[in-house]
């Protein structure tokens, strides 16, 4: 079978690219090439070179795939988009959906490969009772990213393969070690990709061109309480750097786009909702949710998934009514459920009903 290897020059897909030959795949690697120079404003870090010396090594043919343009439009762009609309954005989730299992995997299948494979931490099984393929947690569930990967459709799923899902962190270090793998210590990159300081309204001015205005601080009875630096700066429970002293700690509970308002509370309690609506929804275990059914539930990456229920509605959408309120539910990130250690899909969060 060929095998496709999603090598981003980082120790963990070096690792899935020995695992599947060792395996027996015939496997060749590929980097999307994502950012350019004018898209980060200087020097683009090259992942290319790291993942192509993993080649080298391996015995295994390697190739770029130039996708600069195909990144803007489908991650930067609605990254861009969801923070002017007053949500948090998550853009490996938008990056997985559109690129990483979307355009690498056609291009791929166009080239002869029977599936792709990647460093992901998680699990893929196919159900012999309804022959759907499903997604579970990874083995070593400090390093699980199924919050990221929920959006994998049936096909994605059956054409996709997770060397990793078994292994730790620290083993797969380990035979990155033992097979000289330049890379075998290299940190993991924690930041987004094509932000590498940080700063994304610095970016988003940039990319843009346009100037986000400063705006009021109000209070939940509208009362202004002082100058914020332009709402798109705020996230939902963010606490540090507002820039403002109100006599205890004030935390943000509210953006209005339209009035460039960010409302302020030192209630941390005003924070907690139990209740979402999500749209965008990606079902896995079956095609479309017919009935209310209990899962835990996760609205962040570091949240720890939680009791909750959820509810079908109209046009694809679906209610999350959690047993008790969650932290700082915010528009734009995704709810992923869980039953056990099985994905049973997610969606955007679009709005916090209670």
């Amino acid at each position: 079978m060929k095998a496709l290897i999603a090598m981003s020059g980082g120790v963990d897909s070096s690792v899935a690219a020995y695992v599947l030959q060792q395996q027996g795949f015939l496997c060749s690697g590929s980097t999307m090439r994502l950012c350019d120079e004018a898209l980060l404003n200087g020097p683009c870090q090259e992942p290319s070179e790291d993942a192509a010396k993993v080649a080298e090594r391996l015995g295994i043919p390697f190739f770029t795939m130039p996708k600069e343009a195909d990144f803007r439009s489908l991650v930067v762009e609605p990254f861009i988009h969801c923070y002017e609309e007053g949500g948090t954005p998550n853009p490996c989730v938008y990056c997985n959906k559109q690129l990483k299992f979307g355009l690498f995997l056609e291009e791929a299948l166009r080239r002869g490969f029977d599936c792709i494979a990647t460093g992901h931490y998680a699990k893929i099984e196919k159900d012999p009772e309804t022959g759907r393929y499903l997604l579970y947690r990874a083995e070593d569930g400090a390093k699980d990213q199924t919050y990221f990967l929920y959006s994998l459709t049936q096909h994605q799923l059956a054409h996709t393969r997770f060397p990793l899902g078994d292994m730790t962190k620290d083993e797969v270090r380990a035979i990155a070690a033992e097979q000289g793998f330049l890379n075998a210590h290299k940190k993991d990159s924690q930041d987004i990709c094509f932000i590498p300081d940080g700063d994304y309204v610095a970016f988003m001015k940039s990319y843009t061109g346009k100037d986000y205005p400063a705006g009021n601080y109000i209070n939940k009875e509208g009362a202004v309480l002082g100058q914020h630096s332009g709402a798109v700066c705020y996230t939902i429970g963010q606490r540090k750097g507002l820039g403002i002293a109100l006599g205890a700690p004030a935390y943000v509970c509210a953006k209005d786009m339209a009035a460039n308002t960010v409302t302020l509370d030192t209630n941390e309690q005003e924070l907690f909702h139990a209740s979402l609506l999500a749209n965008d929804w990606n079902w896995i275990p079956f095609s479309d949710l017919a009935a209310p059914i209990r899962v835990t539930a996760k609205v962040r990456y570091r949240h720890k998934e939680q009791p909750a229920t959820v509810y079908p509605e109209e046009n694809g959408y679906a209610r999350v009514v959690f047993d008790e309120p969650q932290r700082a539910i915010t528009a734009g990130q995704a709810v992923v459920l869980y039953d056990g250690n099985l994905v049973i899909g997610g969606g955007t969060i679009c709005e916090i009903l209670a």
